[in-house]
């Protein structure tokens, strides 16, 4: 089993955690929620993204890319602000051709994120952080049911 290792912001303890698991990661020392950010690619991303129990939001991005390390600290910072809440999953794809095929990216960084692993709300490009919080809140709202 492919773990990843998790400080927690809590305590700074560092946790060894899967990279795919039921449930919601916590820190072994404090208790509190650990932010869940790991990395997939074709062959692992069922597993580590759509049978998660969390929302995930998926990053597809590249290492060549300047728009998505723009963005990529701010995932960083939403997956801390709601750890416990969703799960981080980026996807590079550079090595996830079949990914970026299924999900249809034509651009990057493209944003999606899957609950019960359905795409719920998509954001393409690079966008500032205040509109991707709002948009990340908007796709986690939960559904009123009548």
């Amino acid at each position: 089993m492919r773990t990843t290792n998790i400080a927690c912001p809590n305590c700074g303890k560092t946790n060894r955690v899967p990279v795919a698991a039921r449930g919601k990661p916590k820190c072994g020392n404090c208790g509190r929620p650990l932010p869940w950010i790991v990395d997939a690619l074709d062959d692992d991303f069922a597993e580590v993204a759509e049978q998660a129990d969390v929302p995930v939001l998926v990053d597809m991005w590249a290492t060549w890319c300047g728009p998505c390390r723009m963005v990529s600290p701010v995932l960083d910072q939403l997956a801390h602000e709601r750890a416990g809440d969703i799960k981080l999953v980026r996807v590079d794809v550079d090595r996830a051709s079949r990914l970026s095929e299924r999900f249809d990216v034509r651009s990057i960084p493209t944003l999606m994120i899957l609950r019960d692993g359905e795409v719920i709300a998509r954001q393409p490009g690079a966008v500032p952080a205040p509109q991707l919080r709002a948009w990340l809140d908007d796709a986690l709202v939960p559904e009123v049911r009548t």
